[in-house]
């Protein structure tokens, strides 16, 4: 039996398949099909079922993750979108926070919302703060509003009324009349997608989730066909940005979870990975195609977050807490207005591509910089599948970089790395340094296509000093999705002053939360004996405006636990506590976690013959040197390969530069000691 893990990205899907008598793992990578997703992972699983005799029955898990959501919100695919709302909070994701992206330059704007105004309505209703009616729903306003979204062609509408996260009856009565008024329409409800105070985030979230759903759900329709059509019954399970696997079902009730889908499962697996290989702080550093994802882990636990952007709209939801930048190995050069070398955020993606994929590229990338320099060749990219033409690379970078700045091309290819590597250790920072964490502490976890390829030039611009490259890093996304665990959160927000007295009424609510847990695991079909809980209480100091998050033991953990273990997240986070200042909670969290069937580790052998596959001249700072070549499945666990070497494989490519050296470990995962 196998159980098989995809990870849809920009440029390419990324498959691995593990069976689960031997632990052997498989792994493929494919071109994405951005035009249909689905598409690229038919291609993918027929070549397992077709080409490698893997009989479809034999796959009792599937894993999937997905930047379909994501890709909708960025590129504004979604459906035309209606809001019905409180009357007098029409405007309210259009006023937002009333602060400007960027304090300065006039010339970022907002984004439009995703509601047009004239899509927006309102109607009487109200509830205070408590949850109590003030106002009862006027059914016969709602009734024609919804007659008014169905008349201007809404497919999507968003219930969004003041209060509904401390009780939604009213949203919910509004959504069975919107359903009798438009029955094919997406309904999303603010009282279940985001139960949490702050009216835009939540009504952001609930207008994002709508806006993606119909779309999603016809992605996931053609999904399910092209697994059927080859013949694969397994329920599909989709990860969500918090790291947890969840049934279709979900994702079609939930899209906007999905947002960081396989970032999230890359950050899962690497946690795990390095932790078999005795490093439970890294920073994880994934960089595919389009762009380049980091995080934070430290003592194995992934860092969280409860709200980021995507494409500059509020999504509140638990996710890990990943930045994202526009660097990765499609990143496209060129001179600004000002003549001067910029690289990124625009990605040539999977189609045209690199100018040395020869689809039609005609502007160079961070790839046709690496082929300049020897450091990848035209038998590396998926073992050679892939064909390439350096010389096309080469003429882009002296027309369009080399030329116009008087550099040699060598030069302006080194000049396109550097300013990469650059915008890599920011985002990097970001994430550590700027939250109060060394990173000399840290070790940098390279995985996706083209971060082994920069993680040695990464490493020494950000100070830290060691690298860890796991097994055909290409695919640990995919691999990580294997490694998930089945998951769910549940929020419960009740803006209260913490005290002794009134602390038996949290381990009340996390007692009622927890059988909410319970009856989601066992609809996913999770046994007892495989859950887990997490739960923490986001508080803050009697007049602040956010929060930091508290870890609890259970529902039983006393008041001086949590009090103490407060003051001890404000200092990290803000690096001092007020001790003689009261304390507010705001919300109360449950994750519930159902442990997957794989493990991380995994035995590992040499293959047989020399590791040394030959050499080439590759340029780094300084000039060219004549550099080993290694086949990575031949290296031994123990000796060490010095710099400057290059470690081959299928799904990326490992750069170990002068001065550094690598040796492999017993799990097989490669460590480059900088």
């Amino acid at each position: 039996m196998y159980r098989i893990g995809f990870d849809v990205g920009g440029t390419f899907t990324d498959f691995t398949a593990l069976e689960t008598g031997t632990g052997k793992a498989i792994h493929f990578k494919t071109s994405s099909t951005p035009h249909d997703p689905s598409e690229a992972i038919e291609t993918g699983l027929r070549h397992y079922v077709e080409e490698l005799g893997v009989a479809p029955e034999a796959f009792e898990f599937v894993g999937h993750g997905t930047t379909v959501a994501t890709n909708m919100v960025i590129e504004r695919r979604g459906v035309p979108t209606g809001l019905i709302t409180t009357k007098g909070a029409r405007d309210v994701l259009e006023i937002g926070r009333q602060t400007r992206p960027h304090l300065y330059d006039y010339a970022i704007t907002k984004p439009e919302p995703l509601v047009e105004r004239y899509m927006a309505l309102e109607v009487t209703e109200r509830l205070n703060a408590d949850g109590d009616v003030l106002e009862p729903l006027n059914e016969g306003e709602l009734r024609a509003a919804a007659e008014t979204l169905r008349d201007a062609g809404a497919e999507a509408v968003a219930i969004c009324f003041l209060h509904a996260y401390r009780d939604g009856r009213h949203e919910r009565r509004a959504a069975e009349i919107v359903c009798e008024v438009l029955p094919n329409a997406y309904v999303s409800i603010s009282s279940e997608v985001l139960p949490e105070f702050r009216e835009f985030e939540r009504f952001s979230t609930t207008v994002i989730n709508a806006y993606v759903g119909p779309r999603m759900d016809r992605y996931l329709e053609r999904f399910l066909q092209r697994l059927a059509d080859i013949g694969i019954e397994s329920a599909p399970r989709t990860i969500h940005s918090n790291g947890g696997l969840m049934s279709v079902d979900a994702v079609r009730s939930f899209p906007v979870r999905t947002c960081l889908s396989g970032p999230a499962a890359g950050v899962v697996g690497a946690a795990k990975v390095a932790g078999v290989s005795g490093y439970p702080n890294i920073v994880t550093y994934d960089v595919g195609g389009t762009s380049t994802d980091v995080s934070l882990v430290e003592e194995g636990r992934p860092a969280f977050t409860t709200s980021r952007l995507v494409a500059d709209y509020p999504v509140r939801c638990p996710m890990l807490d990943i930045n994202v930048i526009g660097a990765g190995g499609g990143s496209i050069a060129a001179l600004d207005d000002a003549g001067a070398l910029k690289v990124g955020p625009r990605s040539a993606g999977a189609y045209p591509g690199p100018v040395a994929y020869g689809q039609g590229g005609t502007e160079p990338t961070t790839t046709d910089a690496n082929l300049v320099l020897g450091r990848l060749a035209s038998d590396t990219l998926l073992s050679g599948r892939m064909q390439v033409d350096t010389e096309a690379a080469r003429a882009a970078i002296e027309n369009k970089i080399a030329k116009p700045l008087g550099l040699s091309v060598e030069e302006a290819a080194l000049g396109i790395l550097r300013i990469a590597v650059a915008n890599m250790g920011r985002a990097i920072r970001a994430v550590s340094t700027e939250k109060g964490h060394r990173l000399q502490d840290f070790a940098l976890f390279a995985y996706g296509g083209a971060g082994p390829l920069h993680a040695a030039a990464v490493a020494v611009e950000t100070g830290m000093k060691t690298v860890i490259v796991p097994a055909q890093p290409g695919t640990m996304c995919a691999r990580g999705i294997l490694l998930s665990d089945v998951g769910f959160d549940f929020v419960r927000t009740g803006v209260s002053t913490a005290s002794p007295d009134r602390w038996p009424e949290i381990g009340t609510a996390f007692r009622e939360m927890l059988e909410q847990g319970n009856a989601w695991l066992e609809n996913e079909g999770v046994p007892e004996d495989r859950r887990a809980m997490l739960y923490v209480v986001d508080a803050r100091y009697d007049g602040q405006n956010h929060e930091v998050q508290v870890a609890l033991d259970g529902p039983e953990a006393g008041y001086d636990t949590f009090l103490d273990g407060f003051r001890a997240a404000h200092r990290q986070e803000y690096g001092y506590d007020i001790e003689d200042r009261a304390v507010e909670i705001v919300n109360l969290r449950l994750s519930v976690k159902g442990a997957s069937a794989a493990s991380a580790e995994t035995g590992y052998s040499a293959q047989e013959g020399d590791p040394v596959i030959g050499s080439r001249q590759v340029y780094f700072d300084g000039g060219w040197y004549e550099t080993s070549l290694y086949e990575r499945a031949r290296l031994p666990v123990g000796p060490y390969v010095e710099g400057p070497a290059i470690v081959q494989e299928m799904s990326s490519t490992t750069i170990v530069e002068p001065g550094q050296r690598l040796r492999v470990d017993a799990s097989g995962t490669m460590i480059i000691e900088v």
